[in-house]
């Protein structure tokens, strides 16, 4: 078991909003929590946009990969995060659950890196604050 908070970030693919709340918060929390991401319905690849644009803020997905969500994160984190409307958890533990839908800047016709960028930066004021709750 881990002394340090534990959170876990869902979205349905884990290819995009999940993984970049995880390295979101790896960013701005080091190894002060501990970090994971999973999908409800695991895509095949990682949206590049995604990667794109957590390296611009000096972000890393270096590791990282889709993955489901492990059964045993569901009672061993202290936070489940799932990102969006898509992704349900059918069976949740004993961890809170909270769900951040996320600005949509397809609806306004905004696609591609700036549509990503636009995400990343409304999950990273979420993870900013998360960060503070969980560290409390």
């Amino acid at each position: 078991m881990s002394d340090r908070p534990r959170v876990l970030f869902v979205c349905k693919k884990n290819g995009g909003k999940s993984q970049m709340a995880a390295a979101l918060m790896r960013l701005h929390a080091g190894n002060e929590i501990e970090v994971h991401s999973a999908g409800t319905v695991p895509g095949t690849e990682m949206n590049q946009d995604s990667v794109a644009s957590i390296l611009e803020v000096g972000g890393s997905l270096d590791g990282e990969y889709i993955k489901g969500i492990d059964p045993r994160w569901l009672d061993e984190v202290d936070r489940i995060v799932v990102l969006g409307g898509e992704a349900r958890i059918e069976s949740p533990g004993q961890a809170p659950i909270e769900r951040w839908d996320t600005d949509e800047p397809s609806d306004r016709g905004i696609e591609g890196l700036e549509r990503m960028r636009l995400i990343r930066d409304d999950i990273d004021a979420r993870v900013l604050d998360l960060r503070t709750q969980l560290l409390r």
